[in-house]
């Protein structure tokens, strides 16, 4: 079963600011192939992050693991969990569920998320993602996965009301390269990408990221590739006693967000609210009761 306390790449983001410069160049190249970059010898870690085999010994200690071979353990199952699909993670659940109802199981492992999300969100960070996201000067695209591609629609759908020049990309489609034609320097991408990270979102951040464009990233405790490219990530625990991932924690970040942007040019924002609403009325889209 995979763990669920902190991954290793989330021990590493919290401890990054109190890390010597040689522990950050090591840090930096775990991260970059995370979490395969690990699996390998000592040695091998030490010369590819070109840093001592002594820098290697004592960061995995401050990562509060006995030895290089009790982080490679961690790391290998971090991996495995990364691959789970939907059976195996209901087989896992199945041998080792808690008594108690299946609601009561449920919430606390979504509440648990959650908390695990907000007790490692950088307010600031947040902020500077939301002004990115609310900047009219910016065009802003969103782009979500398989699963995930109703969390894009979500947020696309707010963000269409809420500011001008939005597009809604589905990586899942054959068309997603025709975006990369408008994506310009500057832009802003907001990806949600969890495990399994799909292929199509990978290249696609690759190209938007070759063009210049700011990344968002909303992923899971293992964090995806993606979290290379992106300027802000944001990961959130996934797991619950279910055959699938819950992204409540993630669905939280996202509504926060929307409320957040929304304040950010509220007049040009209230102005577009109440054209919508115009329309809505001539088209009678919905039901009066006045």
């Amino acid at each position: 079963m995979a763990t669920q306390g902190p991954t290793i790449a989330e021990r590493i983001h919290k401890q990054f600011d109190t890390l010597t410069r040689a522990e950050r160049q090591l840090a930096s190249s775990i991260l970059a192939s995370y979490p395969a970059s690990g699996l390998g010898p000592l040695a091998a870690l030490a010369k590819a992050a070109d840093v001592s085999v002594p820098t290697v010994a004592r960061m995995v200690g401050k990562l509060g693991f006995s030895g290089y071979a009790d982080f490679q353990a961690e790391l290998r199952e971090e991996l495995r969990a990364t691959a789970k699909n939907p059976i195996a993670k209901h087989d896992t659940w199945a041998e080792n569920a808690p008594s108690g109802h299946i609601l009561n199981r449920f919430t606390e492992a979504a509440i648990d998320n959650i908390r695990g999300t907000l007790a490692q969100i950088d307010p600031d960070r947040f902020d500077a993602a939301c002004a990115l996201v609310a900047d009219p000067t910016r065009r802003l695209f969103i782009v979500g996965g398989r699963i995930t591609h109703t969390l894009a629609e979500y947020l696309f759908l707010h963000m269409q009301v809420i500011r001008p020049r939005v597009t809604h990309i589905q990586s899942t489609s054959s068309t997603w390269p025709h975006y990369m034609l408008e994506v310009e320097a500057g832009d802003v991408v907001v990806i949600f990408d969890v495990r399994r990270y799909e292929t199509n979102t990978q290249k696609l951040a690759e190209m938007a990221h070759e063009k210049g464009a700011e990344i968002v990233l909303f992923t899971d405790q293992w964090r995806s590739p993606v979290q290379q490219l992106a300027g802000v990530t944001f990961a959130s625990p996934i797991v619950v006693p279910s055959a699938w991932d819950s992204v409540a924690a993630i669905l939280l970040l996202v509504e926060t967000l929307i409320s957040a942007v929304q304040d950010v040019n509220w007049d040009d924002t209230r102005v577009r609210m109440e054209r919508l609403e115009e329309t809505f009325d001539r088209t009678r889209l919905f039901r009066k009761f006045t």
